[in-house]
C-alpha cells in the first residue's frame, strides 16, 4: 500500500518528499488556517435520547491485504467522528459530528471502510463485530455468489447481528473484480452513517498496474450525521438533499491533501488502473482532465477489447464499480478529476470543492502552484 496519494499502490512518503522539495514545501506548509471540528458530539442511545462523548476520528481507508492474514478478518462497527473537509479554505469546514465507520481489526476506524483485498478462489471468513455498538447492523457483499445464509440481509436469511453480538460470514472470492460491501440493515440510514467499502477480489494471475488506486464516490445528507451529533435538525429519507460530495470520504481540497486524501499520483510513462465504485444514492458522472481511460471491469466482468474504447467521462451509477487504466502521457503537470455535475464540485455554496480531485505528476510537485495546492489542503508536511 502506497503511504501517499488514493489508497492502493501509489508512491512512499520518501520518493514524495524527494519530488516536491522537501525544503520548499515546508517551507511554506501550515500556511492555511484550520480549525478543529466544533459541533458537539453525542452517542445515540436506543431511548432516543443523547448523551455527551469523546469519539475518535476516523483515518484514512486501509487496503487490507487478506492473503497475508490467512483469509480472515474482523470488521468492528464503531462510531467516530469524521472530517469531511476541516480546513477553513473553500466553503469549510466540512464535518460530520457522527459516523458508524468500519474498522479492520485493531486498525483505525474509516469512511469508506477498509479496503478488503485478496485473490480469487481463496474462502474468506470475515466477522462482523458489533460488540461496541446499540444498534444492529449486516454485512452484505455484491458481486460474489455466497449461500443464503450469508447474504447479509436480515429480514431474508432470518440473522441480523444485535448490538453486543458478533457474526462470521464465509464469503467465497468466486467472481473476480471490485465489489462494494456495506451494512443491509435499515440500508438508507446506514450507508448514510458511513458504513460501506470495497472487496477487491483480484483474478487469478493478475499484474497490477504501474499505480493501482482505489476511489469511492458518495454524495450526504449532513442532516442524519447532526441529526444524531444533537445538533436541532431532522432527517427525512422521503426528502433527501445532498448538501456534501466525496472522493474516498473527503472533499476538495481536502482530497488533494497527501496523507489523508486521494490524489492520484503518477510519473510520466506509468500505466494507471483506478477502481472507481459509487456507494451513493445518485449518480455521478467522473470526468478526467487532459487523460483519455478505457473501461477494462464492470461490476466484476471483464471488459471485451473491442469495447474498450478511450473516454474521459463516465458514468457511475448507484453501487456501480468501473475499473479504468489510462496511460499517464500528457504533458506533466496537474490535472482535474471530478464528477461533471458541477453542482457537486461544491462546499455548501462555495465552488470549487466537494467531488474534485486530481492527477498529479510526479515532476510537478517541485512548483509553486502545487505547493500552493498544498496549503489549500492543510498539508503541514
Amino acid at each position: 500500500m502506497s503511504d501517499i496519494g488514493a489508497p492502493g499502490t501509489g508512491i512512499s512518503r520518501r520518493q514524495f518528499l524527494a519530488a516536491t522539495g522537501s525544503v520548499g514545501l515546508l517551507a511554506t506548509a501550515g500556511c492555511t488556517t484550520t480549525s478543529s471540528p466544533s459541533a458537539q458530539v453525542v452517542n445515540a442511545t436506543t431511548d432516543g435520547t443523547a448523551a455527551p462523548s469523546n469519539l475518535p476520528w476516523t483515518g484514512r481507508p486501509e487496503v487490507v491485504n487478506l492473503d497475508e492474514r490467512n483469509h480472515e478478518v474482523t470488521i468492528k462497527s464503531v462510531m467516530a467522528r469524521h472530517a469531511i473537509h476541516p480546513g477553513e479554505s473553500m466553503g469549510g469546514p466540512i464535518n460530520l459530528p457522527v459516523v458508524w465507520a468500519f474498522q479492520a481489526d485493531d486498525g483505525t476506524p474509516s469512511v469508506p471502510g477498509p479496503i478488503l483485498r485478496t485473490t480469487e478462489g481463496n474462502d474468506l471468513k470475515i466477522t462482523l463485530d458489533n460488540t461496541g455498538m446499540e444498534v444492529p447492523h449486516t454485512l452484505h457483499f455484491h458481486g460474489v455468489r455466497k449461500t443464503w445464509e450469508n447474504d447479509g440481509v436480515p429480514t431474508t436469511t432470518g440473522i441480523t447481528v444485535m448490538p453486543g453480538e458478533s457474526h462470521t460470514y464465509d464469503i467465497p472470492a468466486n467472481v473476480p473484480g471490485t465489489h462494494l460491501y456495506h451494512c443491509h440493515y435499515q440500508t438508507p440510514m446506514h450507508m448514510e452513517m458511513g458504513m460501506y467499502g470495497i472487496l477487491r477480489v483480484d483474478p487469478e494471475g493478475y499484474e497490477e498496474a504501474d499505480k493501482e488506486y482505489f476511489m469511492t464516490a458518495k454524495e450526504w445528507d449532513t442532516r442524519l450525521s447532526r441529526q444524531h451529533g444533537g445538533e436541532n435538525v431532522s432527517y427525512d429519507l422521503t426528502n433527501r438533499h445532498a448538501d456534501a460530495f466525496t472522493l474516498n470520504g473527503k472533499s476538495a481540497p481536502a482530497t488533494l491533501h497527501p496523507e489523508t486524501g486521494s490524489p492520484i499520483i503518477v510519473e510520466s510513462g506509468d500505466t494507471v488502473r483506478i477502481h472507481w465504485v459509487n456507494a451513493g444514492f445518485m449518480s455521478h458522472p467522473l470526468h478526467t482532465h487532459n487523460h483519455r481511460f478505457r473501461v477494462v471491469e464492470k461490476d466484476g466482468s471483464p471488459m471485451p477489447e473491442a469495447l474498450q474504447f478511450e473516454q474521459d467521462v463516465l458514468n457511475v451509477a448507484p453501487a456501480e464499480r468501473y475499473t479504468v487504466e489510462f496511460e499517464a502521457d500528457a504533458d506533466p503537470g496537474i490535472y482535474l478529476m471530478h464528477c461533471h455535475k458541477v453542482d457537486h464540485v461544491r462546499n455548501g455554496s462555495s465552488y470549487p470543492g466537494g467531488m474534485l480531485n486530481a492527477i498529479v505528476y510526479d515532476e510537478a510537485m517541485d512548483t509553486d502552484i502545487f505547493r500552493s495546492l498544498m496549503e489549500y489542503a492543510g498539508y503541514e508536511g
